[in-house]
Protein backbone atom coordinates (compact mmCIF):
# COMPACT_ATOMS: atom_id res chain seq x y z
CA UNK A 1 0.00 0.00 0.00
CA UNK A 2 0.72 3.20 -0.53
CA UNK A 3 1.98 5.80 2.51
CA UNK A 4 -0.88 8.49 3.39
CA UNK A 5 -4.11 9.26 4.93
CA UNK A 6 -6.69 6.26 4.95
CA UNK A 7 -9.82 6.96 2.49
CA UNK A 8 -11.33 3.54 2.63
CA UNK A 9 -10.92 0.28 4.53
CA UNK A 10 -12.64 -3.22 3.78
CA UNK A 11 -12.70 -5.54 6.39
CA UNK A 12 -13.50 -9.14 5.89
CA UNK A 13 -15.79 -8.02 3.41
CA UNK A 14 -18.14 -10.22 1.32
CA UNK A 15 -20.43 -9.16 -1.28
CA UNK A 16 -22.78 -11.23 -3.37
CA UNK A 17 -26.38 -11.31 -4.72
CA UNK A 18 -29.32 -13.35 -3.18
CA UNK A 19 -26.60 -14.84 -0.53
CA UNK A 20 -24.26 -16.09 -3.26
CA UNK A 21 -21.06 -14.27 -2.79
CA UNK A 22 -19.22 -12.52 -5.71
CA UNK A 23 -16.85 -10.99 -3.62
CA UNK A 24 -15.59 -12.52 0.05
CA UNK A 25 -12.98 -11.96 2.60
CA UNK A 26 -11.55 -8.91 1.39
CA UNK A 27 -8.89 -7.08 3.32
CA UNK A 28 -7.20 -3.94 2.44
CA UNK A 29 -7.14 -0.38 2.86
CA UNK A 30 -7.50 2.72 0.34
CA UNK A 31 -5.35 5.83 0.93
CA UNK A 32 -5.40 9.41 -0.44
CA UNK A 33 -4.13 9.91 -3.94
CA UNK A 34 -4.18 5.99 -4.39
CA UNK A 35 -4.19 5.21 -8.66
CA UNK A 36 -5.69 1.69 -8.08
CA UNK A 37 -6.29 -0.62 -10.83
CA UNK A 38 -9.11 -3.29 -10.03
CA UNK A 39 -8.57 -6.38 -12.39
CA UNK A 40 -9.77 -10.07 -12.28
CA UNK A 41 -11.26 -12.67 -15.34
CA UNK A 42 -14.65 -12.22 -16.20
CA UNK A 43 -16.61 -13.11 -13.19
CA UNK A 44 -14.45 -11.85 -10.33
CA UNK A 45 -16.40 -9.58 -8.49
CA UNK A 46 -14.68 -6.51 -9.89
CA UNK A 47 -18.03 -4.47 -10.70
CA UNK A 48 -19.51 -6.05 -7.54
CA UNK A 49 -16.82 -4.40 -5.57
CA UNK A 50 -17.96 -0.82 -7.09
CA UNK A 51 -21.24 -1.43 -6.22
CA UNK A 52 -20.68 -1.97 -2.91
CA UNK A 53 -18.68 1.22 -2.14
CA UNK A 54 -21.13 2.92 -3.53
CA UNK A 55 -23.60 1.32 -1.53
CA UNK A 56 -26.19 -0.44 -4.50
CA UNK A 57 -24.77 -3.78 -2.77
CA UNK A 58 -25.00 -4.19 1.29
CA UNK A 59 -22.44 -6.75 2.37
CA UNK A 60 -23.42 -10.12 3.02
CA UNK A 61 -20.61 -10.06 5.54
CA UNK A 62 -17.56 -7.42 6.82
CA UNK A 63 -17.61 -3.63 6.72
CA UNK A 64 -17.01 -0.89 4.37
CA UNK A 65 -15.27 1.51 6.13
CA UNK A 66 -14.96 5.25 4.93
CA UNK A 67 -12.15 6.88 7.05
CA UNK A 68 -11.18 9.93 4.72
CA UNK A 69 -14.25 11.21 2.79
CA UNK A 70 -18.08 10.32 2.75
CA UNK A 71 -19.89 8.53 0.78
CA UNK A 72 -22.16 11.28 -0.75
CA UNK A 73 -18.92 12.31 -1.79
CA UNK A 74 -18.04 9.53 -4.25
CA UNK A 75 -18.26 9.53 -7.67
CA UNK A 76 -19.02 6.63 -9.61
CA UNK A 77 -18.77 5.87 -13.75
CA UNK A 78 -20.90 2.73 -14.88
CA UNK A 79 -20.43 0.79 -17.35
CA UNK A 80 -22.31 2.29 -20.55
CA UNK A 81 -24.06 -0.73 -21.19
CA UNK A 82 -26.03 0.59 -17.44
CA UNK A 83 -26.82 3.46 -19.39
CA UNK A 84 -30.57 3.99 -21.23
CA UNK A 85 -29.26 5.91 -24.18
CA UNK A 86 -32.72 6.24 -25.42
CA UNK A 87 -34.02 8.54 -22.63
CA UNK A 88 -34.93 11.52 -24.46
CA UNK A 89 -31.97 14.46 -22.68
CA UNK A 90 -29.39 16.46 -24.65
CA UNK A 91 -25.81 16.57 -23.62
CA UNK A 92 -26.00 19.94 -21.59
CA UNK A 93 -28.42 18.60 -19.34
CA UNK A 94 -27.17 15.23 -19.31
CA UNK A 95 -23.86 16.76 -17.82
CA UNK A 96 -25.04 19.44 -15.79
CA UNK A 97 -26.57 16.51 -13.37
CA UNK A 98 -23.02 16.21 -12.38
CA UNK A 99 -23.74 19.19 -10.24
CA UNK A 100 -26.77 17.52 -8.75
CA UNK A 101 -25.37 17.56 -5.15
CA UNK A 102 -24.21 21.31 -4.67
CA UNK A 103 -27.70 22.56 -6.66
CA UNK A 104 -29.98 20.12 -5.15
CA UNK A 105 -32.84 17.76 -7.30
CA UNK A 106 -34.98 21.12 -8.16
CA UNK A 107 -31.97 24.00 -8.56
CA UNK A 108 -32.42 26.05 -11.12
CA UNK A 109 -28.73 26.39 -13.12
CA UNK A 110 -27.21 29.37 -12.84
CA UNK A 111 -24.67 31.60 -15.22
CA UNK A 112 -21.44 30.44 -13.16
CA UNK A 113 -22.75 26.75 -12.74
CA UNK A 114 -23.42 26.69 -17.08
CA UNK A 115 -19.96 28.22 -17.55
CA UNK A 116 -18.80 25.33 -15.09
CA UNK A 117 -20.48 23.02 -17.49
CA UNK A 118 -19.46 24.58 -20.95
CA UNK A 119 -15.69 24.11 -19.33
CA UNK A 120 -16.56 20.33 -18.67
CA UNK A 121 -17.03 19.80 -22.13
CA UNK A 122 -14.52 22.11 -23.18
CA UNK A 123 -12.06 19.54 -21.01
CA UNK A 124 -13.39 16.07 -23.04
CA UNK A 125 -13.14 17.92 -26.68
CA UNK A 126 -17.20 18.07 -26.54
CA UNK A 127 -17.47 21.82 -26.99
CA UNK A 128 -20.45 22.45 -29.46
CA UNK A 129 -22.33 19.30 -28.23
CA UNK A 130 -24.57 20.90 -26.22
CA UNK A 131 -27.86 20.31 -27.83
CA UNK A 132 -27.10 16.74 -29.36
CA UNK A 133 -29.59 13.94 -27.82
CA UNK A 134 -27.25 11.29 -25.79
CA UNK A 135 -28.34 8.47 -28.06
CA UNK A 136 -27.27 10.17 -31.19
CA UNK A 137 -23.15 10.19 -29.84
CA UNK A 138 -20.54 7.46 -30.81
CA UNK A 139 -19.54 5.38 -27.76
CA UNK A 140 -16.90 7.41 -27.17
CA UNK A 141 -18.38 10.64 -27.18
CA UNK A 142 -20.88 9.16 -24.74
CA UNK A 143 -17.62 8.03 -22.40
CA UNK A 144 -16.28 11.52 -22.84
CA UNK A 145 -19.55 13.20 -21.57
CA UNK A 146 -19.42 10.56 -18.60
CA UNK A 147 -15.93 12.11 -17.78
CA UNK A 148 -17.47 16.04 -18.22
CA UNK A 149 -19.91 14.78 -15.40
CA UNK A 150 -17.61 13.34 -13.31
CA UNK A 151 -15.15 16.31 -13.77
CA UNK A 152 -18.51 18.69 -12.24
CA UNK A 153 -18.79 16.23 -9.13
CA UNK A 154 -15.52 16.98 -8.24
CA UNK A 155 -14.87 14.27 -5.81
CA UNK A 156 -12.10 13.14 -3.67
CA UNK A 157 -13.25 9.39 -4.63
CA UNK A 158 -13.74 8.93 -8.32
CA UNK A 159 -14.88 4.69 -9.08
CA UNK A 160 -14.66 4.14 -13.12
CA UNK A 161 -16.37 0.53 -14.21
CA UNK A 162 -14.08 -0.48 -17.63
CA UNK A 163 -13.57 3.56 -18.54
CA UNK A 164 -12.19 2.47 -21.19
CA UNK A 165 -13.70 -0.25 -22.97
CA UNK A 166 -14.89 0.10 -26.57
CA UNK A 167 -13.83 3.00 -27.52
CA UNK A 168 -11.44 4.67 -29.64
CA UNK A 169 -7.66 4.92 -29.06
CA UNK A 170 -7.63 8.61 -29.20
CA UNK A 171 -10.89 9.03 -26.52
CA UNK A 172 -8.69 6.52 -24.59
CA UNK A 173 -5.91 8.67 -24.05
CA UNK A 174 -7.51 11.75 -23.68
CA UNK A 175 -9.79 9.99 -20.95
CA UNK A 176 -6.60 8.39 -19.18
CA UNK A 177 -4.96 12.25 -19.35
CA UNK A 178 -7.83 12.68 -17.00
CA UNK A 179 -7.23 9.85 -14.73
CA UNK A 180 -3.43 11.00 -14.17
CA UNK A 181 -5.18 15.01 -13.28
CA UNK A 182 -7.28 13.53 -10.87
CA UNK A 183 -4.20 11.62 -9.80
CA UNK A 184 -2.21 14.37 -9.72
CA UNK A 185 -4.48 16.59 -7.67
CA UNK A 186 -4.55 13.28 -4.69
CA UNK A 187 -7.96 12.59 -5.83
CA UNK A 188 -8.42 8.53 -5.22
CA UNK A 189 -9.56 6.67 -8.20
CA UNK A 190 -10.54 3.06 -8.55
CA UNK A 191 -10.82 1.73 -12.11
CA UNK A 192 -12.14 -1.98 -12.68
CA UNK A 193 -9.69 -2.34 -16.56
CA UNK A 194 -9.03 -5.48 -18.32
CA UNK A 195 -5.42 -4.08 -20.77
CA UNK A 196 -3.02 -5.20 -18.47
CA UNK A 197 -0.33 -3.54 -20.30
CA UNK A 198 -2.72 -0.47 -19.75
CA UNK A 199 -2.30 -0.85 -16.20
CA UNK A 200 1.39 -1.56 -15.97
CA UNK A 201 2.28 1.42 -18.01
CA UNK A 202 -0.20 4.40 -16.00
CA UNK A 203 -1.26 2.64 -12.49
CA UNK A 204 0.57 2.10 -9.64
CA UNK A 205 -1.56 -0.21 -7.79
CA UNK A 206 -3.29 -2.63 -8.64
CA UNK A 207 -5.64 -5.06 -6.61
CA UNK A 208 -6.46 -8.71 -8.71
CA UNK A 209 -9.77 -10.26 -7.85
CA UNK A 210 -11.21 -13.80 -8.54
CA UNK A 211 -13.60 -13.67 -6.27
CA UNK A 212 -10.96 -13.43 -3.61
CA UNK A 213 -8.22 -11.73 -3.20
CA UNK A 214 -5.72 -12.65 -5.11
CA UNK A 215 -3.25 -10.02 -4.66
CA UNK A 216 -3.06 -6.14 -3.97
CA UNK A 217 -0.17 -4.13 -3.78
CA UNK A 218 2.30 -2.42 -6.36
CA UNK A 219 1.29 -3.08 -9.75
CA UNK A 220 4.49 -5.43 -10.96
CA UNK A 221 4.26 -7.52 -7.84
CA UNK A 222 0.42 -7.96 -8.47
CA UNK A 223 0.64 -8.80 -12.15
CA UNK A 224 3.17 -11.69 -12.08
CA UNK A 225 2.03 -14.75 -14.24
CA UNK A 226 1.63 -17.01 -10.74
CA UNK A 227 -0.73 -14.35 -9.51
CA UNK A 228 -2.96 -14.41 -13.34
CA UNK A 229 -2.73 -18.16 -13.35
CA UNK A 230 -4.05 -18.66 -10.39
CA UNK A 231 -6.80 -16.04 -10.42
CA UNK A 232 -8.03 -17.57 -13.70
CA UNK A 233 -8.01 -21.25 -12.00
CA UNK A 234 -9.99 -19.78 -8.91
CA UNK A 235 -12.19 -18.67 -11.41
CA UNK A 236 -12.95 -21.21 -13.67
CA UNK A 237 -13.33 -23.51 -10.28
CA UNK A 238 -15.80 -21.18 -8.44
CA UNK A 239 -19.39 -22.72 -7.73
CA UNK A 240 -21.98 -20.36 -8.47
CA UNK A 241 -24.35 -21.99 -6.11
CA UNK A 242 -21.92 -21.48 -3.13
CA UNK A 243 -22.82 -19.96 0.31
CA UNK A 244 -21.68 -17.18 2.12
CA UNK A 245 -18.87 -19.07 4.22
CA UNK A 246 -18.31 -17.74 8.02
CA UNK A 247 -15.95 -14.39 8.06
CA UNK A 248 -13.46 -14.39 11.18
CA UNK A 249 -16.38 -13.62 13.50
CA UNK A 250 -18.41 -16.37 12.17
CA UNK A 251 -20.83 -15.12 9.70
CA UNK A 252 -22.40 -11.81 8.59
CA UNK A 253 -22.84 -8.58 10.56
Amino acid sequence: MSAGESVLAFDDLTLGYDRHPAVHHLEGTVRRGDLLAVLGPNGAGKSTLLKGIIGVLRPLAGVIRFTGVRRDQVAYLPQQAEIDRAFPIGVFDFVAMGLWRSLGALGGLSGAARIRVGEALSAVGLSGFERRPIGSLSGGQMQRILFARLLLQDAPLILLDEPFTSIDARTAADLLALVKRWHGERRTVLAVLHDLDQVRAHFPQALLLARQPVAWGPTPDVLTQGNLTRARTLCEAWDESAHVCPGRAGGPR
